[in-house]
């Protein structure tokens, strides 16, 4: 069933959206005729798109088809390293520069994201929206772009570390101390907490990927 039409030039970031919510997952294909059912959108701004997405390492060819590309070992890596240092300076700026409204949307954001324990999915989905939150309450336009790319690129990780056991409660206890740090303007604390969160959850990432696939 389609959705309902939107517009032309929204195709790139609807596909983008299925891929960021696991509508489409590392190994996907993605074929054009579908997507421009599925989304109510003409195939030229599905094909451009799709080139678009091929351009930004997000699909990947195999054969003639496209599908959603995943990230190796390293490549995960190399994310989280460069992940952990931009969400840290995020964190940082935000202490300096927050204002005091922020704070109250971050503070409810961790209360109101207590509801979703049982939930990983939804619960992976708030928290994509609080480390958005910190992006926007940095305050460097900059910065904010930087990050959008990587979030982009997270996507094309076929499980949430929010899933494991335990880990949503832990993270939301992280996600807490956080916004402590920068309501209190501490920068040094806010950076830090913010990587030791990244770190934690990477951690968390890897133990699951070594999982035998029987056990997942």
């Amino acid at each position: 069933m389609s959705q309902p039409r939107a517009s032309q030039k929204d195709a790139y970031s609807l596909i983008l959206e299925a891929i960021d919510t696991g509508v489409y997952r590392p190994g996907d294909r993605l074929v054009e005729s579908d997507l421009a059912e599925r989304f109510g959108v003409s195939r030229t701004p599905i094909r451009e798109a799709l080139q678009r997405l091929e351009t930004q390492s997000l699909l990947t060819r195999d054969g003639r088809s496209l599908i959603v590309a995943s990230l190796d070992h390293n490549q995960m890596a190399e994310l989280y390293a460069v992940r952990c240092e931009l969400e840290g300076l995020a964190a940082r700026l935000a202490a300096r520069h927050a204002t005091d409204e922020e704070v109250l949307v971050l503070r409810g954001m961790v209360e109101e994201d207590r509801g979703l324990m049982s939930d990983p999915s939804s619960l992976a989905r708030a928290n994509r929206r609080f480390h958005r939150q910190i992006h926007l309450a940095s305050h460097n336009r900059y910065l904010v772009q930087q990050l959008d790319l990587v979030y982009r690129s997270m996507a094309l990780m076929a499980t949430t570390s929010l899933a494991a056991e335990g880990r949503g409660e832990v993270a939301l206890g992280e996600h807490s101390s956080i916004v402590e740090a920068i309501a209190r303007r501490d920068e040094q604390a806010a950076y830090q907490a913010l990587r030791d969160h990244i770190s934690e959850a990477f951690v968390t990432r890897l133990k699951l990927d070594s999982r035998p696939l029987t056990m997942r």
